[in-house]
């Protein structure tokens, strides 16, 4: 059945190219029609607190959370204040916070608390805390650039995400072109063909072309995967054109007499088993992210399933087409190879494989250990460096007034003198230095009706009362989830279960506390699904744990790398980390696995290893350099701190396979070659 099925793709191979084509054309015009979340906090669980505050607060106010501050350096009072009302004018802005919403700035500032002064006014600086409505982010922040000027700052969760928003696409363009001029030069390293690069990048191309059209689907995709879908995709995928190609190759080698058209077909018959397991272990994978209560998961999980199910019917369609049609240019362009042959590393890693397996058992445990006792950042506060503008903004401002977050307390209105109470037992908390409310700004025993409308609704609306406290800390990190913990508690003991509480490190907790229920379970569950697709694949029982293990043990060495070196690791990274090194990786314990079978029906065990690591290592070093070099170019990106993240741990490891596995050899063979391919080989040595 499969052979008929693969003889029709080759008799009908001009409308299998048709068909691509038009399917690639459509893509074009679908991926302008998808659209991308920039803002992390929106891939909260529906049900988290901080999520239902939010909701809460939207249905009883008009004015949301602060989530911007605006330093303007050298100014006055008065100037500060007409800032101040130029701010206010903004379309986008809903609010402007600044000292005289606290003291009355006609009275001289040293007469005054100078805390509270030096919160909004400080060394000629004024300080302004921002509302700056969701829908109009991109064109309020443009405009508060553009009144306050160059020489002045601005940061927060609004910044932020308009230049995220303004400067992914760009980014991605530039990371994607760099990317696939290196993927072409490690491809005609690689290949025995001019033509076979070209062949390979326009298979991969159209199955990422259709994966990105068919995201239309969602509707809307995360900022995540529009960054990284796509390179991911190539990265993950790449294994499967090469191995297909090489096998073509191989069967014309066999069998001179016979068609180009037969020996595809063999070729493709040959090559099913290792790249359709292969595509199987990584979508079951990456399905286990759907499972996350962070919605990133799923939305991630979900796009790179889907993109590397059409990478398998691309390669197993548009590609045998496409090479047979261009099979004669292939044969013009044909070249002696460029890499020299990997016989003696193939030897040297059959010398060297009790000593390294003991390394391995050996390293297995403390890298596990530390891999899972990595500091996480899960927001999106720390994801600028310093040399960004954002960054340097940022910078700035905490170097005059120091780091600020705003949270908001939602209780019941009325009874004012239990919000009295509340509001000195917040003022006592030593990270609280302000407190915008009714009982603060007007007093406990004022009646509403001789408070102003415009002030009025500020405070109290919908049923509710609102507290608005500027805390001196961070968005995240144990200082700052500790203050979330603490205002909880305070609140609670003077409104039981009967108040809600935001703000930017509440979002950022309450991502904390979801992803952390998330790690071990989806953890296990992909390990668990891969498992018993290789059991269902291989039909035997130790072969699969093998392979799982060296898989896992490699991904614990890399993540155990920040952790010695005393590194912070965005989650989001981690979470690409774990699921697509898993995902890619498989590709070559499955191929390497297979071919130790076919020599081992020949060749003792020792020379079966030996004749394997030889015979797959250029694969391997094809998809595994180039998703080495794409996970490093993602490192020019403007939130350079979240993609290095994810790219710096394979670099080290790499290196440690360098230095500690083939010190004799030249550092671009052994550069490229996947740490896990030598794993499999000791192992395998050991079950044969």
């Amino acid at each position: 059945m499969m052979k008929r099925f693969y003889t029709a793709i080759v008799r009908r191979r001009r409308l299998v190219l048709a068909v691509f084509a038009l399917a690639a054309v459509l893509s074009v015009f679908a991926v302008r029609q998808v659209k991308v979340d920039y803002d992390i906090n929106d891939y909260l669980p529906p049900e988290s607190p901080s999520t239902t505050a939010i909701e809460v607060m939207n249905g009883a106010f008009t004015g949301g959370i602060p989530n911007m501050r605006v330093m303007v350096r050298d100014v006055t009072v008065p100037q500060a204040l007409e800032y101040k009302k130029k701010l206010a004018a903004i379309d986008g802005v809903s609010s402007v916070v600044w000292l005289d919403d606290s003291l009355d700035v006609t009275v001289p500032l040293q007469m005054q608390d100078t805390a509270t002064v030096e919160s909004y006014y400080k060394d000629g600086c004024a300080l302004f805390t921002v509302t700056v409505e969701d829908e109009k982010r991109l064109e309020a922040v443009a405009a508060v650039r553009d009144l306050i000027g160059e020489g002045n700052a601005l940061e927060g969760a609004a910044v932020s995400t308009a230049v995220a928003t303004n400067s992914t696409v760009t980014e991605v363009a530039k990371i994607a072109a760099i990317a696939v001029v290196y993927v072409l030069f490690i491809l005609i390293l690689t290949t025995g063909s001019w033509a076979e690069p070209l062949l390979v990048l326009t298979g991969l191309g159209a199955a990422i072309l259709l994966n990105n059209g068919t995201n239309l689907i969602f509707g809307t995709i995360s900022f995540v995967t529009n960054a990284a879908g796509s390179i991911l995709q190539l990265a993950v995928s790449l294994d499967y054109s090469v191995f297909l190609i090489h096998r073509f190759a191989e069967c014309r080698a066999e069998n001179p007499d016979a068609s180009p058209e037969e020996c595809m077909v063999d070729a493709l018959c040959r090559s099913t088993g290792s790249i359709l397991s292969s595509g199987l272990t990584t979508v079951i994978g990456f399905l286990a992210l759907v499972l996350m209560q962070f919605q990133i998961g799923p939305d991630l999980g979900l796009a790179l399933a889907k993109g590397v199910v059409l990478s398998l019917v691309t390669v197993f369609t548009f590609m045998p087409a496409l090479t047979l049609a261009c099979y004669k240019w292939m044969d013009k362009t044909h070249h002696r190879p460029l890499l020299p042959s990997f016989d003696k590393f193939g030897r040297f890693v059959a010398r060297i494989m009790l000593p390294m397996a003991l390394v391995l058992v050996i390293l297995m445990v403390p890298s596990y250990l530390a891999s899972n006792n990595n500091e996480y950042y899960y927001g999106a506060a720390h994801m600028f460096g310093t040399n960004t503008r954002l960054g340097a903004d940022t910078a700035a401002i905490e170097e005059t007034f120091g780091s600020s977050d705003t949270y908001v307390v939602l209780v019941p209105e009325g009874d004012t003198a239990t919000q009295q109470k509340l509001s000195d037992a917040l003022h006592a908390i030593p990270e609280v230095t302000g407190i915008l409310s009714y009982v603060d700004n007007a007093g406990a025993s004022i009646p509403p009706e001789f408070v102003p409308g415009d002030t009025l609704g500020l405070l109290v609306s919908g049923g509710y009362t609102r507290l608005v406290l500027t805390v001196d800390a961070d968005t995240e990190g144990d200082g700052a989830f500790a203050l979330v913990e603490r205002v909880r508690a305070t609140v609670q003991q003077y409104y039981p279960d009967n108040y809600y509480l935001a703000g930017q490190g509440v979002s950022t907790y309450d991502l904390m506390d979801t992803i952390t229920a998330d790690m071990v379970k989806v953890n296990l569950l992909a390990i668990g699904a891969v498992f018993l697709i290789l059991l269902l694949m291989k039909r035997q029982l130790l072969l699969p744990i093998i392979l799982v293990l060296s898989i896992e043990t490699a991904i614990w060495i890399n993540l155990a790398i920040p952790y010695f070196r005393g590194q912070y690791v965005f989650y989001i990274a981690y979470l690409i980390i774990s699921s697509v090194q898993l995902g890619a990786t498989v590709d070559y314990a499955i191929l390497f696995s297979d071919r130790y079978q076919e020599f081992r029906e020949t060749l003792g065990r020792k020379e079966a290893v030996a004749a394997t690591v030889s015979a797959v290592t250029t694969s391997v070093s094809t998809t595994g350099s180039a998703s080495l070099k794409k996970a490093l170019r993602t490192g020019i990106c403007s939130n350079r701190a979240f993609f290095c993240s994810i790219s710096a741990s394979p670099l080290f490891i790499t290196i440690l396979y360098t230095t500690s596995v083939c010190p004799g050899m030249v550092a671009h063979r052994a550069a490229n070659v996947n740490p896990a391919a030598t794993v499999h080989g000791i192992f395998l040595y050991f079950v044969y």
